[in-house]
């Protein structure tokens, strides 16, 4: 994994060395067309976006999702496959397989491991899980989707770490973890939702003083009740917070774009 071995030149080349968006997933193409076009835009400070074409890649190859996603790899964005690792419980051989299907149908260059166990006890079977994606990848990239700050020894299991993942209202008062400023900005990952377009400069300055790399801010709100994942509710004929373009996109990317002051 390039945690292990990214050089400056390397984080220039991906931008990961400054602020920038990672897309938790937006809704199936059919449903936000608006949101997949958007992401091709050049100039967006998109750091990865996340596909998720049915809790995974699906039984079969999705065209719509195919060519979103062809889309996005011909405009140089990374996309990243849906991995459901549900709490530890999902079985390795199980994400494995859903890990080819998006390698072989969708050219994904990295996963996401949503709802990423967070303690101790489940430490060896994620890095198990993480070395073997690694091989699969071949350099790609990993984001272990915790939502909230695991146990240290994660940090070298991945190269990223969604450390928050939740409302503005819980956002604006968090507090990071003492160890994770034992790790550069770009090791880290927020996905906020709520965010009222009036506090979204200071939801950046926040990120920046916790130390995250990659952020996803919003100011659709949980529409779906309590988080069945990381970053993504319950769908029950609705869509979560995250599967939306935000209302002030075009403020995020000219923000992030030219830098906050600190």
């Amino acid at each position: 994994m390039s945690h292990l071995t990214t050089t400056g030149s390397q984080l220039s080349a991906t931008g990961a060395e400054r602020l920038g968006v990672g897309v938790p997933g937006y809704a199936h193409p059919l449903l936000a067309p608006a949101e997949w076009a958007e992401l091709t835009r050049p100039g967006a400070p998109l750091h990865w976006v996340v596909l998720n074409v049915a809790n995974g890649p699906g039984t079969r190859p999705d065209p719509h999702c195919l060519a979103a996603a062809g889309r996005l790899n011909n405009a140089g964005v990374r996309v990243l496959g849906h991995l459901d690792m549900a709490h530890g419980s999902r079985a390795f051989g199980d994400l494995v397989a859903d890990a080819h299907h998006y390698l072989e149908w969708y050219r994904v260059g990295g996963f996401i491991l949503d709802r990423c166990p967070t303690d101790r006890a489940d430490l060896l079977q994620v890095r198990r899980t993480t070395a073997t994606l690694e091989a699969v990848l071949d350099g790609g990239h990993l984001v272990l989707g915790h939502g909230a700050h695991p146990h240290p020894g994660y940090a070298d299991a991945a190269d990223q770490l969604v450390t928050f993942s939740g409302p503005w209202t819980d956002y604006r008062w968090s507090q990071v973890a003492e160890w994770t400023a034992d790790h550069p900005p770009e090791r880290f990952v927020h996905f906020v939702h709520g965010v009222p377009r009036t506090h979204l400069e200071e939801a950046t300055r926040i990120a920046r003083w916790q130390g995250a790399g990659t952020i996803f801010f919003t100011d659709r709100t949980d529409r779906v009740g309590p988080s069945d994942g990381a970053h993504r509710g319950e769908r029950k004929g609705q869509i979560g917070p995250f599967e939306t373009l935000p209302g002030y996109w075009d403020e995020i990317v000219s923000q992030i774009g030219r830098g906050v002051s600190e």
